[in-house]
């Protein structure tokens, strides 16, 4: 399988939007988000993206999207971040947010995770960003609905150069597969100077 890439920037974005709401439900379900996705809550969070200096990164098999990447402004998050990142001497507007990256299972291990973050990366440092961000769901490690096969991906960002960020942790609430109700998961920042 060959995976072609596109970028998409600003109101551009809108062209993809429901593709990627599918893409982030089906890859989602999986360890550790075990995200319980809903596809009117999709479009309304990622049409924040559909303006200013966001870019979304896809890739597709022929012409099917089949995972995507997408970036903007930490400062465009500040309500969503606020309180993360409150202990630190961090201004926004020197910070590139890389929010989720998603691609599908049977594509994985070919490198769209280096293209992912090249992609969002050079367009930071086109619009003069010192910094680039990301966070990612930190689970128990003894967590009962963990697979015994999966593999972290903190080796691979730190030789992306990413660091985590001692205690800048985001929290937000999303219903896990089976479950009832919401609750809370902690966020891990990972951060790199460009």
């Amino acid at each position: 399988m060959s995976l072609s890439f596109r970028d998409y920037t600003g109101e551009a974005i809108a062209e993809v939007v429901e593709d990627l709401a599918r893409l982030r439900i089906a890859v989602f379900r999986d360890w550790p988000y075990l995200y319980d996705g809903d596809l009117d809550y999709e479009r309304g969070y990622l049409a924040r993206y559909a303006r200013g200096d966001s870019i979304l990164v896809a890739a597709f098999d022929g012409d099917r999207m089949v995972g995507a990447s997408t970036g903007m402004p930490l400062s465009d998050h500040a309500d969503d971040f606020a309180d993360a990142f409150s202990s630190q001497n961090i201004d926004f507007k020197d910070v590139f947010y890389c929010a989720e990256s998603v691609l599908l299972s049977e594509y994985r291990g070919q490198g769209a995770g280096h293209a992912f973050f090249d992609r969002r990366e050079a367009h930071a440092k086109r619009l003069g960003f010192t910094f680039s961000t990301f966070c990612s769901v930190t689970r128990p490690l003894d967590h009962p609905k963990r697979p015994d096969h999966y593999q972290p991906l903190d080796p691979f960002w730190r030789k992306r150069g990413y660091a985590p960020l001692e205690g800048v942790i985001a929290r937000f609430d999303w219903r896990d597969i089976g479950d009832d109700a919401q609750t809370e998961k902690p966020l891990q920042f990972w951060m790199k100077r460009l």
